[in-house]
């Protein structure tokens, strides 16, 4: 996939997408945002950010007429409140703290790399990797998560887009890293969702992809609540186990769990159970390290 033009190329996904015009871009279009010229802003801080446009390259299309009035529902966008507000409770900012050890022990970001953030939502991680100096770009489905996740880096050097995790808007082998945070429960080929994360990063570069473990008893209680609220997203989920997440990716990998305490145990115990339960497969949180080849 080649350089293009500075037109960004809005792709969701489960949502429905039709396909644009083949070519440089090659990208899909989600007509409820981009009929007619099919021009979007792209999510960009004021500073300069450092990933050019070969890194980032951004597609153009057209949407026929007869579909333009179409319009769906984008999945997340009453989230942002609800998901920032659960990581302020006293059983959210040890997972966020877990979680983040976990990944960026295995991304291990760098000053200067340009990094892709497959899945951004609002920004929690990507503020990380931006803390530690490296280049990044968020892509995200949700408007209301990028907007959010603006906000939460604002007063570092990014790149948002609304885009689609399984058809990226990047040239091949642009990125240093690319990493991907609860996203690929939401994706039902997860095959395809990390050929495309392998497929942007370089050769000798790091792909490192986390998802809910269905080993967990978090996912039985996830899935529980789902079968109980008709609107829960957490209906369209697909948990997988660390070894099914391995198995998504073309080269072998490493895999790590984390999130081995309960949310009926007490807050205070929680470091004790992370120590001892270390190295198990059944915490909450697994993440897989790959390099590419």
């Amino acid at each position: 996939m080649g350089v293009v033009s500075n037109c960004i190329a809005v792709c969701y996904f489960p949502l429905p997408f039709i396909p644009s015009r083949r070519g440089r871009g090659n990208f899909t279009f989600y007509e409820a945002v981009i009929y007619k010229c099919c021009r979007i802003e792209v999510f960009q801080s004021r500073r300069r950010s450092g990933i050019g446009r070969k890194a980032f390259s951004l597609g153009t299309g057209r949407v026929r007429q007869e579909r333009k009035k179409m319009v769906a529902r984008q999945l997340f966008d009453d989230w942002p409140d609800r998901y920032n507000c659960w990581f302020e409770t006293p059983v959210g900012k040890a997972v966020l703290r877990y979680e983040s050890e976990l990944v960026l022990d295995l991304l291990r970001p760098a000053p200067g790399e340009l990094i892709l953030d497959a899945g951004s939502g609002t920004g929690l991680f990507t503020r990380e990797f931006l803390r530690r100096g490296a280049k990044v770009a968020g892509i995200d489905i949700s408007f209301a998560m990028l907007r959010r996740a603006q906000e939460c880096a604002a007063s570092y050097p990014h790149r948002w887009a609304a885009a689609d995790m399984a058809c990226l808007p990047f040239a091949d082998g642009t990125l240093d890293k690319t990493v991907s945070i609860a996203a690929l429960e939401f994706i039902a080929d997860a095959r395809r969702a990390v050929a495309e994360l392998f497929r942007v990063t370089r050769r000798g570069g790091i792909v490192v992809v986390a998802t809910l473990n269905s080993l967990s008893p978090w996912a039985d209680r996830r899935l529980a609540d789902a079968r109980r609220d008709p609107e829960s997203i957490f209906r369209r989920v697909v948990f997988r186990s660390p070894a099914q997440l391995l198995e998504a990716a073309p080269v072998a990998g490493i895999v790590r769990t984390a999130i081995h305490f309960g949310k009926e145990d007490n807050p205070g115990e929680f470091a004790r159970i992370e120590r001892e339960r270390r190295g198990r497969d059944t915490g909450a949180f697994v993440a897989a390290r790959w390099e590419k080849s």
